[in-house]
């Protein structure tokens, strides 16, 4: 864990984050206050949201801040990525169907239906 910073009080600063995670029939947005210096795997361990969720592992999910995976696009990964007062972290479930062949799948549906129509 990152080490805390603490005011005059002796009490360490927190800020205050989210931790979501979406099945199509249950979703879950769990709020906390975690000390400055949290990591994003941090909070969504702290968030202990994998407990209402059988199977989810989020050590082995993606994990994102407001719809940007960590780890990508000059992001750090989950374990170094520091929250900020306010971050939502997102745990995102591993794609089904890649999105680019539903959606030739989809054209190619469409054209057929057209053609039929056009021959009716």
């Amino acid at each position: 864990m990152a080490e805390q910073e603490s005011d005059n009080s002796g009490r360490a600063h927190t800020i205050r984050v989210e931790v979501a995670y979406a099945l199509p029939h249950k979703q879950m947005i769990i709020p906390l206050e975690v000390p400055e210096g949290t990591t994003a795997l941090e909070a969504v361990l702290r968030s202990r949201i994998a407990d209402h969720f059988e199977g989810l592992d989020p050590t082995r999910q993606p994990l994102g801040i407001f719809g940007q995976v960590l780890g990508s696009k000059g992001l750090p990964p989950p374990e170094r990525y520091v929250l900020a007062d306010g971050d939502r972290v997102e745990i995102y479930r591993p794609l089904i169907a890649d999105p680019r062949e539903v959606r030739r799948s989809r054209a190619v549906r469409a054209q057929k239906k057209a053609d039929r129509s056009e021959g009716g």
